[in-house]
């Protein structure tokens, strides 16, 4: 069998070419391609589609953009996939990290411009023995949860269909999504950025969470209320906030949350360039070799659920 064509875009980017060339594609024009590698976001996509393109690959989890803007809905013949899953690892080791600073309050005591003695440092936890809710139990919930286990934490996994997921105590749909936040001592936000998870924690979600609750956001931004968020920090409603994500984004440099005590926030970050071209290059091996094969693809995008 021939090697199936695929074109590559904005530019031809070393290691995505050899990715295509790996899964048994062959870099090709456009107008003579069956798929598409786009490597960055809206600005530019060719739209619409030439005819013969039946699968475009995007280069990121988050696809919320290429609905916003109409490319996906104009171009309903296709087969979208995102690289959801893609950078998992490397995202749930941020997570990790950003949960356990917060816990064991890290930055209070790199901040500490003198030896101090215990009493100073009353809030440090332990995730040991804890119970951390991941809301969006896809493929970053899913490398994080084994991380956690580790520490000795439980995981209360939420998913659009409840079915179990491995290593997590229990799994519930995100219909029940309301008993979560009473049950939980840490949450952690992985779910996509759609018009139904839009603001899905605020005042009421966190007035539920314990005084020593961290959340942890490294989904996007408009998934948490911000300004709900920065009252809850101010008045010590809950322990602290870990945020790779935020709304607006980028953060003012004169917002509340760069001063907080209780706030950590990082830029968008968990997911780093230079980790991020290989590890997509790996996904795009792959969905070619499916799609020369005509398997399943991974990470297909739902028009109608909007991820």
């Amino acid at each position: 069998m021939p090697p199936i064509p695929i074109a590559l875009g904005p530019t031809q980017e070393r290691q995505l070419v050899d990715a295509i060339e790996r899964g048994s594609g062959v870099l090709a024009d456009i107008d003579a391609a069956r798929g598409l590698v786009w490597a960055t976001g809206p600005d530019g996509f060719p739209d619409p589609l030439p005819p013969g393109v039946e699968w475009v690959q995007l280069y990121a989890a988050g696809v919320e953009e290429f609905f916003t803007t109409g490319i996906i809905g104009r171009n309903p013949k296709v087969q979208f996939t995102s690289a959801a899953g893609a950078f998992a690892n490397t995202v749930a080791e941020h997570t990790l990290a950003l949960l356990l600073a917060g816990v064991r309050y890290l930055p209070e005591q790199i901040l500490a411009t003198t030896w101090r003695q215990p009493e100073f440092f009353p809030h440090i936890g332990t995730l040991r023995n804890s119970t951390v809710a991941i809301i969006g139990a896809g493929g970053i919930g899913r490398a994080l949860i084994p991380m956690l286990a580790a520490v000795g934490a439980h995981v209360l996994a939420v998913s659009r269909s409840g079915r179990p997921v491995p290593g997590a105590v229990e799994t519930l749909p995100v219909i029940r999504l309301d008993e979560v936040w009473a049950r939980t001592d840490h949450v952690v936000i992985a779910a996509p950025a759609t018009p139904a998870t839009k603001h899905i924690v605020g005042a009421d979600e966190l007035a539920q969470l314990k005084p020593t609750s961290w959340l942890i956001n490294i989904a996007r931004g408009s998934l948490v209320d911000t300004d709900a968020l920065v009252k809850a920090l101010q008045n010590n409603i809950i322990g602290g906030a870990g945020l790779d994500v935020t709304e607006p984004e980028p953060l003012p440099d004169d917002h509340p949350l760069w001063s907080l005590p209780n706030a950590i926030v990082t830029p968008h970050l968990s997911n780093p360039p230079q980790r991020r071209v290989e590890a997509f290059a790996e996904r795009v091996s792959a969905n070619v070799a499916r799609f020369a094969a005509g398997n399943e693809l991974l990470s297909k995008v739902d028009p109608v659920s909007g991820y």
